[in-house]
């Protein structure tokens, strides 16, 4: 069996404030952001893994740096969120489920490995951190079996938050895809998995990896705490 995975890639970045795509981002090991996110898909799930990166914002520096990998380009990367970028990935995607990530995260190969095991199942979820629930950070909550229940910035007595590395069976594609073409421009990928939720009865399962490391760099004190994690 072969692994679809996206790489969420097109944004701008304007909170890092750099001036090339946020995942080139050099990281203290020398590697960048995106390199180290390739190498972990590599490791844990070897030639079987079909790569794709969907890229906006000076595209052709990306593509440049990892000629390999397959490419879906969100054209309307500056007027757009995530939903339209996953939109996008999914709409392009073979039969199958499809775990992505954004391409803003730093992260160790072990947590693929705790995740791996439900994407053989094709089991969705979303990875969460239950040690920590940010204000800017995309926060959720469950229903009564444990199931998420709720996914966005404004959740209020949330559990933990979102780590950014999610999977979507291959039975709920269709049905998340749906949403995400209804998202308004401005959404996030996180508004198509709620109405998917509420409408369709989407089972996504919250996988908790508090204890690995994973850091969403959106600013600057982001990028120093996944430099220090790097250094341990």
């Amino acid at each position: 069996m072969n692994y679809q995975i996206t790489i969420l890639a097109a944004g701008m970045g304007t909170r890092l404030g750099r001036p090339f795509p946020k995942p080139l981002t050099p990281l203290v090991d020398g590697r960048t952001i995106m390199q180290q996110q390739i190498e972990n898909i590599e490791k844990v799930f070897g030639d079987k893994a079909r790569i794709s990166i969907v890229v906006g914002f000076k595209m052709e520096m990306i593509m440049e740096t990892f000629p390999r990998c397959l490419y879906i380009y969100n054209e309307e990367y500056d007027q757009t969120n995530t939903s339209k970028s996953l939109m996008r990935a999914l709409a392009s995607s073979f039969d199958g489920g499809v775990l992505w990530l954004n391409g803003d995260v730093v992260f160790d190969a072990s947590l693929l490995a705790r995740l791996k095991p439900f994407v053989d199942r094709d089991q969705s979820f979303v990875s969460v951190n239950t040690a920590a629930v940010g204000e800017e950070e995309v926060k959720y909550t469950v229903d009564g079996v444990g199931n998420i229940k709720e996914l966005s910035k404004t959740v209020q007595g949330a559990l933990g938050e979102a780590v950014g590395i999610n999977y979507i069976s291959g039975g709920d594609k269709s049905k998340l895809l749906g949403e995400l073409r209804a998202c308004a421009e401005s959404d996030y990928f996180e508004r198509g998995i709620e109405t998917a939720i509420e409408k369709h009865g989407v089972k996504i399962t919250p996988v908790d990896i508090s204890d690995l490391f994973a850091v969403e760099v959106d600013f600057q004190e982001d990028l120093d705490r996944a430099n220090r994690g790097l250094k341990k």
